[in-house]
């Protein structure tokens, strides 16, 4: 298991996955490595806080997807969201890392990939109609495949959920309201990042979970801008640094959008909202 490679993309310095500025809270993580990606654990939330995975485009594999989630035996059962919480509901589990992006290489390892990006730390719960739609997570993921499949690119992909205290709280796991995504490639050898931001909100309020155990969003509404449903936005990294408390690091500086000033609360002007694939700023 090679994990997330931080000179795959050749560049004079090596690209870092985004994690907290805190040395304590990175210490509390869990790093994961497996085939062509890594997961940093949040053993609290029993989630991913970020993810990591390097795609190759030039040697991208089709296999078929098989569906064997497994929990990861190299942290305790209790620090993962596995099959219970996903259990006679409408929550899908949801690929942090996409099955298909690390799916690249030689066969036998091309295989392996596949089978790695169905452990439960790579899942997220996720609402079906946001998991499943082309206009949100899943189109997403689609645009940066075949945008490094279509130019044989290398591209190094992050995603993670934006965690918030306020995250309804269902079976034990607070269920996050927002998802990020950060594509990386090498411009002519110079780092260039993209960021996203997807929202769940809507189609997680019309889930039949249980709602004696959802915590009031007041706060969180007043703090994040609403985005609606069916709305996803290419935004500045800066601004996922401010909603994740996340460091993106050389992200951040290498932003093919105008980088905002760090503000604590971000600026929605400078958002676009995606709708079709010539939206989006490469």
């Amino acid at each position: 298991m090679t994990g997330f490679d931080s000179g795959f993309l050749d560049l004079a310095d090596q690209l870092q996955l985004p994690a907290p500025a805190d040395p304590a809270e990175l210490a509390r993580l869990r790093r994961l490595d497996y085939t062509h990606f890594t997961v940093l654990l949040d053993p609290d939330r029993r989630l991913a806080a970020a993810t990591g995975v390097d795609i190759d485009g030039a040697a991208l594999l089709d296999l078929g997807r098989g569906d064997d989630w497994h929990l990861d035996d190299r942290v305790p059962v209790e620090e993962q969201a596995g099959p219970e919480l996903y259990a006679r509901n409408d929550l899908d589990r949801g690929h942090l890392v996409r099955r298909r992006d690390p799916v690249w290489g030689p066969v036998e390892i091309a295989r392996q990939a596949n089978v790695d990006t169905f452990c439960y730390t790579n899942a997220a719960p996720q609402a079906a109609d946001f998991n499943q739609s082309l206009e949100l997570w899943n189109g997403l993921e689609d645009l940066v495949l075949e945008y490094a499949s279509a130019g044989r690119r290398r591209l190094s992909v992050f995603t993670g959920p934006v965690f918030a205290d306020t995250d309804p709280l269902y079976r034990g796991v607070q269920i996050p309201r927002r998802f990020w995504k950060v594509a990386a490639w090498s411009n002519d050898g110079a780092l260039a990042a993209s960021g996203y931001l997807l929202d769940q909100s809507a189609q997680l309020d019309d889930l039949d979970l249980d709602r004696s155990s959802a915590i009031d969003d007041t706060h969180e509404a007043a703090a994040v801008p609403s985005l609606g449903p069916f709305r996803t936005f290419q935004l500045p990294i800066l601004d996922l640094a401010n909603l994740t408390g996340l460091d993106f690091g050389a992200l951040a500086s290498a932003d093919v959008l105008e980088p905002a000033p760090a503000t604590v609360r971000p600026d929605t002007d400078t958002w676009i909202e995606l709708s079709r694939p010539s939206d989006l700023r490469f």
